[in-house]
């Protein structure tokens, strides 16, 4: 098919117009191809913003759970007088009144020098553990007298007192009379342990 000038003529000004919207609408694709891909990348920045954030969150939540548990612990070892210094004045005291409660009949102790047992490095400064070695002789009318005397020490607080050892021997004397005669003997070992926090301390 042939077209004359004169149709030409007249399809030049369609074709123009096709051409040119045909233009138009492959700059809207790309242009809109644009905006998606930099949406999508905006879209990307904020998820991983947004998921930062979480984390972060996250971190400080737990950073709080794990303060608050420390700070029931300190408390607990703060009312149990077992931070700071010993408190030998103190051991004395319960002792005696243990004794004197308990009516027991011979009760002999002497309590050692302090040692270092174990330093646990802290921030902002290490922890430091000392144990004072404190040797009991008892006499006991029988085994219950014992374990009533470690019970007693350890709610007196003052200290952390943990038993080493104890040795209970019979005392070979004869039960009789009007007067009550121990029938065992007691040996023990118990180290009184405090906590030295050097930051609070300082």
């Amino acid at each position: 098919m042939t077209l004359t000038r004169e149709e030409l003529q007249r399809l030049a000004l369609p074709l123009l117009i096709a051409a040119a919207l045909v233009a138009v609408g492959v700059g809207l694709i790309y242009s809109a191809g644009e905006g998606l891909r930099t949406a999508q990348a905006r879209l990307a920045v904020a998820q991983n913003e947004r998921r930062q954030s979480t984390e972060r969150l996250a971190r400080i939540a737990e950073e709080e759970r794990e303060v608050s548990q420390k700070i029931d612990v300190y408390k607990q070892l703060k009312s149990l007088h077992i931070l700071g210094e010993e408190r030998r004045l103190e051991w004395a005291d319960s002792i005696n009144r243990i004794r004197v409660q308990r009516e027991l009949l011979d009760l002999r102790y002497r309590v050692e020098r302090q040692k270092l047992v174990t330093s646990v490095a802290g921030k902002p400064a290490s922890v430091d553990f000392f144990a004072s070695t404190m040797r009991v002789e008892m006499q006991l009318l029988h085994e219950e007298d014992l374990l009533r005397f470690l019970a007693d020490l350890r709610a007196s607080g003052n200290a952390y007192y943990s038993v080493k050892r104890c040795v209970i021997a019979r005392t070979g004397q004869a039960v009789g009379g009007a007067t009550m005669t121990p029938r065992l003997s007691a040996q023990c070992e118990i180290d009184l342990i405090t906590i030295i926090d050097r930051a609070a301390k300082g």
